[in-house]
């Protein structure tokens, strides 16, 4: 099948991959641009897993105060050297968590750090609910899992819906610029101050 060069073009502007991960892409989808991009995505996605392991030293902070005043933000951004700290895409991608930050006020970075006696308390409060609800006793836990990872999405950077796009997590943003890099990529902590708070 022959790949147009207007699609290629397209996939690239759309993923930010290279022209010939674009070209394969489209060949091994038929010719269809969206199961190509989502043929990248994966493919991406994959790249990144087998990079989360490297060590991330390098990085930068950002810093992001709201027009009003009355809301800051200071993030650490991590990645594994210097040079890819210095891109633009880095850079643009630690001010956009940064102003997520700002917006969406999450507690901790990802699940791992909610303590233990706070989850188990949430776990707790989610299986009396569902009991109150008239729910069987058999799938208390069930539910309750379902709503922990709603809670999580309230309170963990990693895992909320981004602010300028709900369809995407936070951390599918890290994933993608990971990918599209080439580097590990950690959110090491955040601070968000707030007047009145």
């Amino acid at each position: 099948m022959a790949i147009s060069a207007s699609d290629v073009k397209s996939l690239r502007e759309r993923t930010g991959c290279g022209m010939m991960d674009c070209k394969n892409a489209l060949a091994e989808c038929e010719g269809n641009v969206e199961k190509a991009v989502d043929y990248l995505r994966e493919k991406g996605l994959a790249k990144a897993a087998k990079k989360a392991s490297r060590a991330a030293k390098e990085g930068r902070v950002f810093s992001y105060i709201h027009t009003t005043g009355k809301i800051g933000v200071l993030l650490e951004l991590d990645c594994e050297t210097d040079f890819v700290a210095k891109t633009d895409e880095f850079q643009e991608l630690g001010h956009e968590i940064a102003m997520h930050v700002a917006a969406a006020a999450p507690i901790y970075v990802s699940p791992e750090e909610v303590p233990s006696e706070e989850l188990n308390r949430e776990i707790e409060v989610y299986r009396q609910q569902a009991l109150q609800e008239g729910k069987p006793e058999n799938i208390l836990d069930k539910i309750a899992e379902g709503r922990v990872r709603k809670y999580y999405e309230t309170v963990c950077l990693m895992e909320q819906p981004w602010i300028r796009d709900g369809d995407k997590k936070i951390k599918d943003l890290v994933i993608e610029a990971v990918a599209k890099l080439g580097e590990n990529m950690v959110v090491r902590r955040f601070a968000r101050f707030s007047i009145g708070e």
